[in-house]
């Protein structure tokens, strides 16, 4: 099977057969840091996790491993589809929507330590107003822990995360460069739109399967005003910062550095999984926490974050993964309840 276009993309892939795919140095250290990564887990962490987890105390580590992997297995089955329904598109060429490679470079690693900025930062915030510190994700979501959110946490999270790691990149990136080179619109309406539906219909369906979401348990006067509330809350505070830092602006410059799509997707799985750093469920009390913590990260956000990237580089448009894969499953699908219970949505 093709997985990408034999270009100037990604000179080095052999023409982009699944073979040459695994002779990919990033392929490879990918594959090695997935399995450290459940090696760790199982070395330190004993028969429960020590992760600040909903269901920790009811659920082996084990059982917490083989979700992980089970789902990555979906993960590959979603960037299949992806590329099925892809096939007969042209590649984008994102490398030409990046600047000279010099600039790229700069701008990158300039983006990484003000992201790693926004991230302390927004740490020291929460941590002065007694809240959870601020990242990607708000405390509690996708049924993470049972900690008591505040509505001032809540929307000072949503705020400072659209600010810090949308707003403010985007108007200084927006300046310099046009819509079309940071990913931002569509050269193919209908194709995206095909493949938003179909993404959406099979990742829905299995957020369904898999989490058993409590939005069917809520009213019809929750569901009236949960659900548009959290759809409004989350696409402030982890969507569209997702999608400008990662998507927008970095997936380009990750492809003019590389020149690879594959070390691409990984870059991006990695970055994803590097701003839910703070999650609610972390611990950092101890190193053995530490470890088990960054471990248990990857292996949450890693494939997510690969499908982001590639439903990116496929079409050349960020918005995609953002009604596929982000905005509506799962988390207006899996956090209403939490948002209902935050505001006080009541039956």
């Amino acid at each position: 099977m093709r997985l990408e276009s034999p270009s100037r993309t990604d000179p080095s892939a052999g023409g982009g057969t699944a073979r040459s795919l695994f002779r990919n140095r990033a392929v490879r250290l990918a594959v090695l840091g997935w399995v450290s990564a459940n090696a760790l887990i199982l070395a330190l962490a004993g028969r429960r996790l020590p992760l600040h987890l909903h269901d920790a105390a009811e659920r082996s580590t084990s059982a917490y491993l083989l979700d992980f992997n089970v789902r990555l297995a979906e993960v590959f089955l979603i960037i299949a589809l992806v590329f099925f329904l892809t096939r007969r598109r042209p590649g984008p060429d994102l490398a030409a929507r990046a600047p000279e490679r010099a600039t790229a470079l700069r701008e990158t690693l300039l983006l990484l330590a003000y992201g790693a900025g926004g991230l302390a930062l927004g740490f020291a915030v929460g941590r002065a107003f007694g809240w959870h510190p601020f990242g990607l994700h708000l405390a509690g979501s996708v049924n993470e822990t049972d900690d008591h959110v505040a509505r001032s946490e809540a929307i000072a999270w949503a705020g400072y995360n659209l600010v810090v790691f949308a707003l403010a990149p985007l108007a200084y990136f927006w300046r310099r460069y046009p819509a079309r080179a940071l990913n931002l619109v569509s050269a193919d309406r209908r194709g995206d739109l095909r493949l938003i539906v179909v993404v959406l219909v099979v990742e829905g369906a299995v957020q369904i399967a898999a989490l058993h979401p409590e939005i069917f348990d809520l009213t019809g006067r929750q569901l009236l005003l949960g659900v548009p509330l959290t759809f409004l809350l989350y696409m402030a505070g982890t969507v569209l910062p997702t999608m400008v830092f990662i998507y927008a602006i970095l997936i380009p410059r990750f492809v003019k550095l590389t020149g690879s799509i594959a070390t691409t997707v990984i870059l991006g799985g990695l970055t994803y999984a590097a701003l839910h750093v703070w999650d609610s469920w972390a611990e950092y009390g101890s190193p053995r926490e530490a470890a088990i913590s960054i471990a248990f990260l990857l292996l949450t956000y890693f494939g997510p974050g690969m499908v982001k990237a590639w439903l990116t580089v496929r079409t050349g448009n960020a918005w995609v993964h953002v009604w596929a894969y982000h905005a509506l499953a799962p988390h207006t699908l899996v956090d209403t309840p939490h948002t209902a219970h935050i505001f006080g949505i009541h039956r």
